[in-house]
């Protein structure tokens, strides 16, 4: 067997037993590190390089400051994060790493945020990432609302998960 197939395999299983733990001010640099890079994916002509001190001072003064943020980790290496407000059921950011796409993380990063927030989540997708808005709909959520992104100009749906059918506003 090749050795790219052995180190792909072990990765594979290394996600595979990934673990869920609370965030540490330690983590920052990675969990930016892992925004920047999956964004970059996700949206390739948007140069995402020019908004990491934006993007730091945000997560310092909107995210850590007020949500319950909860990383996944597998051998010492940040796979993903969730960041959620129970107060105001936002869901600000669910981050994972294109390696560990379809291997569990993100359903367990959004299990754990239902678990902080029984109440009901909210949270914004562009209406562009239709791999997030299928995975969202898979777990539950509805298309509740339409908006615009205030920060980007770009059109969002805002998504909704209730633990009943009906979708309310927190008030």
């Amino acid at each position: 067997m090749p050795k790219t197939n052995l180190s792909a395999k072990a990765a594979a299983t290394a996600i595979h037993a990934f673990r869920l733990r609370p965030y540490l001010s330690s983590d920052e640099d990675g969990a930016i590190k892992l925004w920047q890079q999956t964004w970059q994916l996700v949206y390739p002509k948007i140069d995402f390089s020019v908004r990491v001190d934006w993007w730091r001072q945000r997560w310092r003064s909107e995210l850590v400051a007020v949500a319950t943020i909860v990383v996944a980790e597998a051998d010492d290496r940040l796979l993903g994060f969730v960041t959620v407000d129970p107060a105001s059921f936002d869901l600000d950011q669910l981050v994972v790493s294109p390696e560990a796409w379809g291997s569990g993380v993100a359903r367990a990063l959004l299990t754990e945020a239902k678990r902080i927030s029984p109440n009901g989540l909210d949270l914004h997708v562009n209406t562009d990432n239709l791999r997030a808005i299928r995975f969202y709909e898979k777990e539950g959520f509805v298309i509740s609302g339409e908006a615009i992104n205030w920060r980007s100009g770009a059109p969002v749906h805002k998504m909704s998960w209730r633990p009943s059918a009906h979708i309310r506003s927190p008030d």
